[in-house]
């Protein structure tokens, strides 16, 4: 049986300032689900909204996977047009974001 190969995955959080409107928020969840229509070198994509029964999330409310096949695709993704205009659409709302990558193990 042949492994998967091991992806860098991508992991962004946010954290959203208390101002923020519901509409605010979808338009910034709409646009951070079309990067992967308009960036090439994502390889694979899903998010969720935090439902932990724990307590200790610490305000950040959604979380972010992005998969890439090598640390150039990652490269590609990071200063790419797309990237940077959902940065701006996404800077007057966050109170923080938290942005973790790792290479995927089995």
């Amino acid at each position: 049986m042949t492994e998967p190969s091991p992806l860098l995955r991508h992991v962004v959080l946010f954290k959203f300032k208390d101002e923020t409107t519901p509409e605010q928020i979808a338009e910034i969840e709409n646009a951070f689900r079309a990067l992967p229509s308009q960036i090439d070198a994502i390889h694979s994509f899903e998010w969720g909204t935090d439902v932990s029964v724990e307590g200790i999330a610490q305000g950040y409310t959604h979380c972010f996977f992005l998969g890439f096949k090598s640390e150039a695709d990652r490269a590609i993704y990071l200063p790419h047009p797309a990237h940077k205009a959902f940065g701006q659409l996404l800077r007057p709302h966050k109170e923080q974001v938290l942005v973790l990558d790792y290479w995927s193990q089995t």
